[in-house]
């Protein structure tokens, strides 16, 4: 596959990523026959570990098609990391405003240009108690279906070996292996020319969060759980039982 024009900003920020990637970690990557060498696609990758971004994007800047990350808005402002965001082309979300669905057109345009989009289709680090997959959002679904383009499922482990979700230390030693193995484009076919609505796009999103979660298992060797995590679920069935305790508290002392 050849490398297609990255441009000066995503080549700064290869020159000073990739030595310690390659100190900090062996790789194992399996499946790059199914990063298309030409025209859009968007790419939808398990997030487990602050670390993934960087060793992912290491992975697919050396397939010579570079993504197109959908990153917080506040990695953009001031500073040598903004500017790196800003030039190398990455397109900011801005959460709970009125630009929210900007990223949504940026990430359409791009995939519409020729370019790579990557999504990390959780929406941020898995809480899932095995490191699995979790319930997807549906802004990849959106901009599958609008653009019609290739989805490529992705799964990654090992950065979390390093760095497990939400830890603040990490572990270096032994060096640790950062395993990828790429899938064959998600069938959506079935969906197109279908009303966007609600339900279709939470229908397409467990389609393509079931591939990623497929790719894993194929990766880690063990099942992953039947049903996947929803931390939204999650978060209600915490308050039912923080509400029934505090009632039977309240009902003990009167």
């Amino acid at each position: 596959m050849s490398r297609r024009k990255v441009g000066f900003w995503y080549h700064v920020a290869a020159v000073l990523a990739k030595p310690p990637l390659l100190l900090l970690f062996k790789r194992d990557w399996r499946g790059t026959e199914n990063i298309p060498a030409d025209g859009g696609f968007i790419t939808v990758v398990n997030h487990n570990s602050h670390l993934d971004p960087f060793a992912y994007g290491h992975f697919q800047y050396n397939t010579g098609r570079v993504p197109r990350f959908l990153a917080k808005s506040s990695l953009f402002t001031d500073g040598f990391v903004g500017a790196v965001m800003r030039g190398s082309g990455q397109i900011p979300v801005y959460r709970d405003s009125s630009d929210a669905r900007g990223a949504f057109r940026a990430a359409i345009g791009a995939v519409e240009r020729g370019e790579c989009v990557a999504f990390y289709p959780e929406g941020t680090l898995t809480r899932d108690p095995g490191q699995w997959p979790m319930v997807a959002r549906t802004g990849a679904a959106r901009v599958a279906l609008q653009t019609k383009c290739p989805v490529i499922p992705i799964a990654q482990w090992g950065a979390n070996e390093v760095l497990p979700p939400y830890a603040k230390k990490a572990s270096v030693l032994p060096r640790k292996t950062h395993h990828v193995l790429v899938g064959r484009p998600v069938d959506l076919s079935p969906y197109y020319g279908r009303t966007m609505t609600q339900d279709l796009l939470r229908e397409v999103s467990e389609v393509i969060m079931a591939a990623i979660t497929e790719l894993l298992v194929q990766l880690r060797g063990e099942p992953a759980p039947e049903v996947p995590y929803d931390p939204r679920s999650a978060r209600a069935r915490e308050r039912r039982r923080t509400a029934r305790a505090e009632t039977e508290e309240d009902e003990g002392t009167t």
